[in-house]
């Protein structure tokens, strides 16, 4: 069953190949949750990316339940490999192997599944400060905002009926604390802005949640995000703006969202703001905030005034029955720049990434970024990493060209490095960088990779198929890693197989398939 099921792939890629290519690869990873396709021709002269392989889902999905029934595994990664004899070999695994191929190169193992990374407001001090909202205005601000609204659109717009004590103490009782005072009074005018299917997006465009939905969203969204290791290995959480009013945090239980954009995205209160916050401040959070949630108002009373100015000084649009506010432009996420470093930095910048500039890039300018969170120098190089030593950059990728790495000595705040080196370079120095836990040196020199092993907390680790025999040959793997990369892109799932299993991964239950496609 197998064997037939890779044979339908197998002729999708067959079929669609350009003339003179000499083999194909394609990868992919596929389950109940989708399927994904990377890889491409080998065509004398040409890079393998610039012929892809056609992406035949429906093939894939058949391969990989095919699969499934023989192994068990719920998502699996595939690797089929064929020639234009009709020769084709089929690698199969369980996506702990996953292939990076098109997005990094090479493969990723996840070898502690449930480890996650920690973020970095972990416990920080939390604000003593009063709520700065006021129940009694809030319902004023709402009937006011709620007339002027009538008054520019000739009729007043119905509302659900309000919420009942019992249902808002049982809603605080499911959720585990006690709704801010002006958002629960405002309960007590309305339960949300929709009847039926239809909005009125009272709130800047954000549908208010009915009190059922609060509960069942917050549900969804109280627990820290987690992308992968892919995406998660050199992420930052950023601070909000005004710094230090919002925990650096991707998800929280005392982030209740009362209003959705409808596009993956709330509004919410804030139970447990970081030392400058207010409880019950709104805050930005969901799918477009990934680097962390974004600061709107102290408190919903607030954000009803802001809302009712907009009104009294016409920034809104009327279009049929229906009113928008017309909103100041908000910048999405931190404070960052992409490109050059610029004459003029802005005192809040948080993240660079310094792309395709003249080498050596001198660093100096950014030695007053006191809130630079993200140093990312891409195709390009510096020689010097001074001006890094004072700075709080938790993620940095850069090049050395000469140098070395002594301004990271005992640096607090690094949390990940990507290194490349145009020369040898000690690694020694990185014992002393007490929360180093991601580490990629896949395009650096190194003196002696075994100093990694003495590292006290590095959870994740790409290197080179070379740089990987070297170290595991010396037994001198880290202990303590929870996921690793091979990084070559040229890398076949067989050897990221052996390379797993000298990790101590267990693949003894791989899939192998060959056959001959009959061609003409």
């Amino acid at each position: 069953m197998v064997e037939r099921a890779a044979r339908r792939v197998v002729e999708k890629i067959v079929a669609a190949a350009p003339a003179g290519w000499t083999w194909a690869v394609l990868d992919s990873r596929a389950g109940r949750g989708g399927v994904s396709v990377a890889g491409g021709y080998a065509v004398p002269g040409a890079l393998l990316w610039r012929n892809p392989v056609p992406s035949p889902f429906a093939e894939l999905s058949g391969l990989a339940e095919a699969v499934r029934e023989v192994r068990g595994w719920g998502s699996t990664t595939l690797q089929l490999v064929c020639r234009p004899s009709g020769e084709y070999t089929l690698t199969a695994y369980a996506d702990t192997i996953t292939s990076l191929r098109g997005r990094g190169g090479g493969f990723q193992i996840v070898l502690d599944p449930g480890y996650r990374l920690p973020e970095p407001d972990s416990g920080p001090e939390e604000s003593t400060a009063c709520p700065a909202g006021d129940p009694a205005l809030a319902v004023a601000r709402l009937r006011a905002y709620l007339e002027r609204r009538a008054a520019i659109l000739g009729r007043p717009e119905q509302l659900p009926p309000p919420a009942s004590a019992a249902a808002l103490d049982e809603a605080e009782r499911r959720i585990g604390r006690p709704l801010p005072a002006d958002l629960r009074a405002l309960y007590s005018i309305a339960d949300g802005d929709g009847l039926g299917h239809q909005h009125r997006y009272l709130l800047g465009g954000n549908a208010w949640l009915a009190l059922k939905d609060l509960v069942a969203v917050h549900t969804d969204q109280r627990d820290e995000v987690w992308s992968g290791w892919e995406l998660a290995w050199d992420a930052v959480v950023f601070d909000a703006d005004p710094p230090d009013t919002v925990r650096r945090r991707s998800g929280h239980p005392a982030w209740l969202p009362f209003a959705t954009g409808e596009d993956g995205n709330f509004l919410a209160v804030d139970l447990a703001p970081a030392r400058c916050g207010r409880p019950g401040q709104v805050i930005r959070i969901g799918r477009d905030y990934d680097g962390g949630p974004a600061y709107v108002a102290d408190s919903v009373t607030t954000l009803l005034g802001h809302n009712l100015e907009l009104l009294e000084e016409g920034a809104y649009e009327k279009n049929g029955d229906d009113l928008f506010l017309l909103e100041p432009h908000r910048r999405l996420g931190p404070e960052r720049i992409v490109g050059d470093i610029p004459e003029r930095i802005p005192p809040g910048l948080q993240a660079i990434h310094i792309n395709d500039v003249a080498s050596p890039v001198d660093l100096a300018p950014l030695a007053a970024c006191r809130h630079l969170r993200l140093l990312h120098l891409n195709r390009c190089a510096t020689a010097d990493l001074e001006p890094v030593r004072a700075l709080p950059v938790e993620s940095l990728r850069v090049t050395l060209d000469g140098g070395d790495l002594t301004p990271l000595e005992g640096h607090r705040n690094l949390t990940s490095l990507e290194l490349g080196t145009t020369s040898v370079i000690d690694l020694a120095l990185l014992r002393t960088v007490p929360h180093l836990r991601c580490l990629d040196l896949s395009r650096a020199a190194v003196h002696d990779l075994t100093v990694l092993a003495e590292l006290p907390d590095l959870r994740y680790l790409a290197l080179t198929a070379r740089q990987w025999t070297l170290l595991l040959d010396t037994g001198k793997a880290p202990p303590t890693l929870a996921a690793a990369r091979l990084a070559d892109d040229d890398a076949s799932l067989e050897e990221a197989l052996t390379w797993s299993a000298r990790l101590g991964m267990d693949t003894g239950g791989a899939l192998h398939a060959t056959g001959t496609l009959t061609t003409r």
